[in-house]
């Protein structure tokens, strides 16, 4: 019921400030383990956005991979099929008729991109350091300290205590390694760097070593430098330098390629790794620490998190993740795993930079699985679904910049393979932005793309209310809308407008239809719609769409009492599929919920029921959303625990998961799980999807007290509240842009007006009825 706002004691201040109630220290924001890593996927990542390295933390011999965003293999090229819009009737007319394997056919001969293949995100090179005589070692300590974005790691040898730090600076633009002994010139090692590259060279001059390297048939070339201050000797040996009689030693490392944009490679990495070091140079190693830190702390400082300390997280991270498999109860991991999420964005998607690829920043291969690209059909949008709530609105830019790339070269797809105007994307992304479907017509042929990207400008514009912004961004919107209004076309079968040829992310076959296109593009309309009387334009435009949108094909709710994925009712209630794409409307849209259509809901619950609860760890993560939406807090915690047991282990025989780093297995390792995971826990807390602010909406018994800070709420608003047994105690609310605010919880209803800047702070007892 709706009461009037003095129904709760409630108080009004002009001053923005802390939220009562501590949260916990954050000195528990860490990985930590008590050996050095020995596989990729327990070594401890770090990242500036664009320089990324994964610290393996050797007491005899340390290894740090490292990644440049920009070293890809291929070139500029134009992936789109020309004549392809030749063949788009048929295709369709197949489909019609349910000759469905001739359909395929055909689009694979005559539509597909050419080349037929992407290509992948390469591994940059390996810098190793070598210590002499360090094999009996004692007290060894490896760990990730997500508070400072520090990764360290310390041990005693003969009665000397060592000390590394690295971090990837983002002001400095350079990895730093930092390295200490207790007892003078104790320090001595070697130190080199490789690559896996078969083009490669390595050259030394005095304190620096460059690597450089080729990508093989490729138009790439990268160039990684570093160079080392010690109070020890520097010494060249055998191409490797050489620091003895130290006591303490700094390394900067930095990489750059060629890369300028997708169509551009005349960059110059030589002279960019040079001016990088110079500027540098003049630093002492405290201080490019301190900045970093300012820096990181600048956007992960926001937000706190706390579902209370069982002491469990005294234990190592490898040990809690085994534990939390046998009994879930360490609700400091879950606290954990959402700001590792956060420390994970922050390392991988700065402004200026690329969006992170199926594995981030991170890849060690180079043929990596899926090409580490930038897979559309949910991995890369699932990378940015807690990034406005969990306060790291910034780091969106890199995905709006990708979209603006993409809206070029999709326009001329859209008119060589659909002879359409706007833009239009498919299932898979590389660096040179091809738009083209690619791999296999049954898959890769995917509409979805252009409108579920779009998705996210509207989502980041909801909830920072920045006009500017969607002014600025509102054509690529508008020109995926263009797209679909002209593509769009009426089902001879059943009268509406449909998208085809299409699919259902991955499964089922290319069909004329799928639902979760019309979901996606009824919600592209309704923003436009909203958009453009925001910004007072496109009033014919937005009429049009109007008038379409009523004669997209609806969702409907099949013989098993599930939600259709498809035009025809044949879903098998046996399948479990990985994917849930005809539930889109429910996460991360919002055209299927409990207050307008409650039978669709209950549809879509019956499909998600179907699917089960097993999957890979994205699919899981997207499950924990689903459940959360369903307001079943019991349910999304049950699938938060399969997410944070331990992946490939040899005692369970499912594969999804975490890996002893708590990257996300998909498996292989996916980093996509990592932020799907961390978005469901938050809308159990807070979810503003309705126009309105719901409360612990979907809080399960296994977290019945908390608070957090720092959330962030769509309408721009900003919450700290706390709760206890399930109960919500307390709620602040900082308007920052002065619009009407409504607040759910529990049932009660309050609606107020804000003013800018003010905090409003609820005391007494919400959850009255």
């Amino acid at each position: 019921m709706i009461k009037i706002f003095n129904f709760f004691k409630f108080v009004i201040t002009c001053s923005i400030c802390v939220f009562i109630t501590k949260v916990q220290a954050q000195d528990t924001f860490k990985l930590s383990y008590n050996k050095p890593a020995e596989l990729w996927t327990e070594a401890l990542p770090i990242g500036n956005g664009s320089l990324g390295a994964m610290i393996f933390g050797g007491v005899t011999e340390e290894h740090i991979q490292f990644n440049e965003e920009t070293l890809w293999a291929g070139k500029p090229h134009d992936y789109s099929h020309k004549g392809a819009s030749n063949y788009l009737a048929e295709i369709r007319q197949l489909l019609t008729e349910g000759k469905q394997l001739e359909a395929q056919k055909l689009a694979q001969k005559e539509f597909m991109s050419e080349p037929l293949k992407q290509v992948p995100y390469q591994p940059f090179g390996d810098l190793y350091i070598a210590f002499k005589n360090h094999n009996n070692y004692s007290n060894y300590k490896r760990e990730l300290d997500i508070e400072q974005a520090i990764s360290k790691v310390s041990y005693t040898v003969n009665g000397v205590t060592y000390k590394r730090e690295v971090f990837s600076s983002f002001p400095n633009q350079v990895i730093a390694v930092n390295l200490t002994s207790s007892k003078s010139k104790a320090l001595n090692f070697d130190l080199w760097l490789d690559a896996l590259h078969e083009d490669k060279l390595v050259k030394t001059n005095g304190d620096s070593q460059t690597l450089e390297v080729q990508v093989k048939d490729g138009a790439l070339r990268g160039v990684a430098t570093l160079k080392v201050y010690t109070n020890g000797t520097i010494e060249t040996v055998n191409g490797k330098l050489q620091i003895t009689n130290a006591s303490k030693a700094t390394i900067y490392l930095t990489a750059a390629t060629n890369y300028i944009n997708f169509n551009d490679v005349s960059g110059n990495p030589n002279k960019i790794s040079e001016e990088i070091l110079a500027n540098v140079s003049s630093k002492i190693y405290k201080k490019v620490k301190k900045e970093h830190i300012k820096d990181y702390q600048s956007l992960y400082n926001r937000f706190k998190l706390d579902f209370g300390n069982n002491g469990k997280s005294a234990n190592t991270t490898d040990k809690r993740i085994y534990d939390f498999w046998k009994e879930p109860n360490d609700p400091q991991l879950v606290s954990l795993y959402v700001q590792y999420a956060r420390y994970l964005m922050i390392s991988s998607s700065r402004p200026g930079t690329k969006p992170p690829t199926l594995q981030g920043l991170w890849n060690n291969k180079m043929n990596p699985p899926w090409f580490s690209s930038y897979t559309t059909n949910i991995n890369l949008e699932m990378n940015y679904w807690p990034v406005e709530v969990a306060n790291l609105s910034e780091c969106h830019e890199p995905l709006f910049s990708f979209i603006e790339d993409l809206s070029k070269t999709g326009k001329k797809v859209a008119k060589e393979h659909y002879n359409a105007a706007g833009w239009i994307a498919h299932h898979n992304i590389d660096i040179w932005r091809g738009a083209a479907p690619v791999n296999a017509s049954h898959h890769g042929i995917w509409q979805g793309a252009a409108g579920w990207l779009s998705s996210h400008i509207w989502e980041h514009y909801l909830f920072t209310q920045n006009k500017s912004f969607l002014k600025e961004n509102y054509h690529l919107m508008k020109d995926a809308a263009l797209f679909y209004s002209q593509v769009l076309y009426e089902d001879p079968n059943t009268g509406y407008l449909i998208s085809s040829p299409s699919n259902s992310p991955e499964i089922g076959g290319l069909v004329a239809g799928p639902t979760m296109d019309h979901q996606i593009i009824r919600a592209l309309f309704k923003s436009i719609i909203e958009a453009a009387e925001i910004l007072d334009t496109d009033q014919e435009f937005s009429k049009e769409l109007t008038l379409m949108l009523p004669k997209i094909a609806p969702n409907k709710i099949g013989k098993h009492g599930q939600l259709q994925e498809w035009l025809e009712d044949k879903d098998d209630p046996e399948n479990h599929h990985r994917h849930v794409s005809h539930l889109w409307a429910v996460y991360p849209g919002n055209g299927i919920n409990y207050e307008e259509t409650p039978d669709l809901m209950e549809a879509a619950k019956q499909s998600l029921e179907y699917r089960g609860d097993n999957g890979t760890g994205w699919s899981l993560a997207w499950k924990i959303n689903f459940w959360s939406r369903f307001r079943d807090g019991n349910r999304a915690y049950k699938l938060l625990h399969r997410l944070l047991s331990p992946a490939e282990h040899e005692e369970r025989n499912v594969g999804g998961g975490s890996y002893p780093n708590l990257f996300d297995a998909h498996p292989p390792f996916q980093i996509d799980g990592n932020f799907g995971g961390a978005s469901g826990i938050l809308e159990m807390i807070l979810q503003s999807h309705l126009n309105k602010i719901e409360l612990l909406p979907a809080l399960p018994d296994a977290l019945s007290e908390g608070n957090v800070s720092g959330i962030v709420a769509r309408g721009g608003f900003e919450l700290a509240f706390k709760w206890k047994d399930s109960k919500l105690q307390e709620v602040e609310i900082i308007s920052k842009k002065g619009l009407p605010c409504t607040l759910e919880y529990n049932g009660e209803t309050i609606k107020f007006d804000t003013k800018i800047g003010k905090k409003y702070t609820f005391n007494g007892s919400l959850n009255k009825k």
